[in-house]
């Protein structure tokens, strides 16, 4: 069996699924070659993902962020909102992307450029749904590395939006 840098009970961020928690690596025979996946529970989408040992790095399968990437995510909010005034279309692009990167401070980007305050214009539904799949994504994170609980996390990020 392979060695992998993941541990059973590990925390993980997968960039398209967010934080999942490792429950081992298993090895599996397919089409005649064996693979040592590493096994990844999605808790919050209900889904398990097997992924290669080897291909784990070039697949994006990073640890954690430390505490110290999580504050950069964090004082990131606390900026300036850089929203463009380019067409919907090709932001929701920039954001899917950057909330799919699984980066910590690109996914507080969109949370902060799509944040609105009581007193600002309403979003379209396409915003507000791009907004709460980032902020969900950057709880779960916070949550994890905090160990406090996702919506804990979420009230916490929202506090500093509104800050």
């Amino acid at each position: 069996m392979a060695k992998s840098e993941y541990d059973e009970g590990d925390y993980v961020v997968y960039p398209t699924h967010g934080v999942g928690r490792v429950l081992g690596i298993e090895t599996q025979e397919v089409a005649e070659v064996t693979l040592d996946l590493i096994v990844i529970k999605f808790e919050k989408d209900r889904m398990t993902l097997r992924v290669p040992v080897n291909k784990a790095a070039n697949s994006g399968l990073r640890k954690l962020s430390s505490r110290k990437m999580m504050d950069t995510a964090l004082t990131t909010l606390k900026g300036r909102s850089r929203a463009k005034r380019t067409m919907w279309s090709r932001r929701a692009q920039e954001y899917e992307a950057k909330i799919n990167s699984g980066d910590p401070v690109s996914i507080a980007e969109v949370v902060r450029d799509l944040h609105r305050s009581a007193d600002q214009p309403d979003q379209s539904y396409s915003e507000r749904q791009m907004y709460q799949a980032a902020l969900d994504r950057l709880a779960r994170e916070l949550a994890a590395v905090e160990k406090i609980d996702e919506t804990a996390a979420a009230t916490k990020l929202e506090k500093l939006l509104a800050a």
